[in-house]
């Protein structure tokens, strides 16, 4: 796979296309024969909002550039991609801010040499529960049955985080359920199985289902002070807010708090292949925003604003991002 996308590399810049900006190509005196090779891109199991993302970014990236063959591939989610990431086993892959910033730091293993290629999107952390639920706090919830998200993703890392933070134990206090597929979480809460759903960003799937359903959705978020207390003992985590209208009959904007996922590469990635990457993203990223409200946060700024440290974002990349300004 490696022999392949060095040669991947060198076609892809050899092209007329490789140098588009905004859909102009700079001129190549050379053009090499095409060599047809998919990059992998792995995301989550499927409902989702990482599969939704992925299939969305393999869609216009790959229309934006012919010779681009992006090629999603569901997975167990971020704890499986990081080590397909490392065993080359993926190119690319979708990894949520928790797993990414232990993954980076070697909490709980080694410290990873995988790269960043973009900042997605930031992914504010909160429960929803049915309209006509007595729970409003996320004390009312303790004791409760509640699902924290598919097995494997970032989502149950998210919230092991905020509960701690709040002096709570996630499989102590709650009738923990990890899912095997996120879709299944909805249907869950809708017929009273659990009494709320963990879940985390703009736009996610799951919340949209329960607050599209007839009985509708109430969110719950840390208060004011709870954040504070969870900022005291995990500063990573950063303030953010659901906007108004981020879900139907949402009025309100929500506050909370959680950090940014990830497209993160394999170690090996050639830089030339990054660099590509990296150009045609920033090339399409309003038609990105207008296919899905999520990607309207991956731009350059974001990811160079995201990323822990510099030096972690792929050198192809930082190549292209210092061209462009959105990086020293």
């Amino acid at each position: 796979m490696r022999f392949a996308m060095i040669l991947l590399g060198a076609a892809l810049l050899a092209s007329p296309a490789a140098g588009q900006a905004g859909g102009t190509a700079i001129p190549t005196t050379t053009i090499s024969q095409t060599i047809s090779q998919t990059i992998s891109l792995g995301t989550a199991t499927p409902g989702g909002g990482f599969p939704l993302y992925g299939n969305a970014f393999a869609e216009v990236m790959n229309a934006a550039d012919p010779q681009l063959s992006i090629a999603p591939r569901n997975t167990r989610g971020s704890n499986e991609n990081i080590p397909l990431l490392e065993k080359g086993e993926l190119d690319l892959a979708l990894v949520a801010g928790e797993p990414a910033y232990e993954a980076f730091a070697g909490i709980g293993r080694a410290p990873v040499r995988l790269k960043i290629f973009t900042a997605i999107y930031s992914n504010p952390g909160m429960f929803v529960v049915r309209a006509d639920s007595p729970y409003r706090t996320i004390r009312d919830l303790v004791g409760q049955p509640v699902a924290f998200g598919a097995k494997g993703s970032g989502l149950p890392i998210l919230a092991r985080y905020v509960l701690d933070g709040l002096g709570l134990k996630q499989d102590e206090d709650f009738k923990a359920i990890y899912l095997d597929r996120a879709g299944d979480g909805p249907a869950m809460v809708e017929d009273g199985r659990v009494a709320a759903l963990w879940g985390a960003g703009i736009g996610w799937p799951g919340f949209t289902a329960v607050a599209s359903s007839p009985a509708g959705a109430r969110f719950i978020a840390p208060s004011a002070e709870e954040i504070a207390r969870i900022r005291a003992k995990h500063a990573f985590l950063k303030p953010l807010t659901v906007p108004a209208g981020s879900y139907p009959k949402q009025t309100e904007p929500i506050a909370s708090l959680g950090s940014w996922s990830f497209v993160l590469t394999r170690e090996d990635l050639p830089d030339d292949v990054a660099y590509r990457l990296a150009k045609t993203l920033h090339g399409v990223e309003a038609a990105f925003c207008r296919k899905l409200a999520q990607a309207c946060e991956t731009n350059a700024a974001n990811t160079v604003a995201a990323a822990p440290k510099a030096e972690l974002i792929h050198p192809g990349v930082a190549k292209y991002f210092r061209e462009i300004g959105a990086m020293k």
